[in-house]
């Protein structure tokens, strides 16, 4: 499956998940390992693992309703920093969770955590820095938290 039909499924799919709060959303995504996946050792390719956590991001800002705010105001979200840690590979159709949660925030950017899981086992995991941009520069968190509360009420 192309990544373009990960991202189609993700958009539809989330209409029917819960809503998640703006404040310490988690998320969880439950994937396989698809062909186009793979590298030459035939197990997923470590730069697949941040398309993954972009996916997971994108329904963490569709769910919280982040997405029809940056849609409204004009905004754009940036990953600024991103470190991964591999344990064990993924293997070709092997199913896998990413969990991804929100563990705080600084003047500038959210960070981020994000876990590889199969069966509850960690495989992968790593943290970013993400923030918002406009084309005045980086909105602050709190600036966004309190817009995406004050347009979901």
């Amino acid at each position: 499956m192309s990544l373009i039909f990960r991202m189609i499924y993700l958009l539809v799919a989330s209409f029917f998940k819960p809503r998640l709060p703006i404040m310490y959303p988690e998320n969880t995504l439950t994937l396989r390992v698809l062909p186009n996946d793979l590298d030459i050792n035939m197990h997923m390719n470590n730069g697949r693992y941040l398309t993954i956590c972009d996916l997971s991001r994108v329904d963490m800002f569709l769910r919280t309703g982040f997405a029809r705010t940056m849609q409204k105001e004009g905004w754009i979200p940036v990953v600024s920093e991103h470190t991964m840690k591999y344990k064990k590979p993924l293997n070709p159709f092997q199913k896998y969770d990413v969990h991804m949660k929100i563990t705080g925030w600084d003047e500038k950017a959210f960070h981020m955590e994000h876990r590889f899981l199969v069966a509850g086992r960690v495989v992968a995991e790593g943290t970013s820095r993400g923030c918002a941009l406009s084309k005045s520069g980086v909105i602050s968190p709190e600036r966004v938290i309190e817009t995406v509360r004050a347009q979901t009420v």
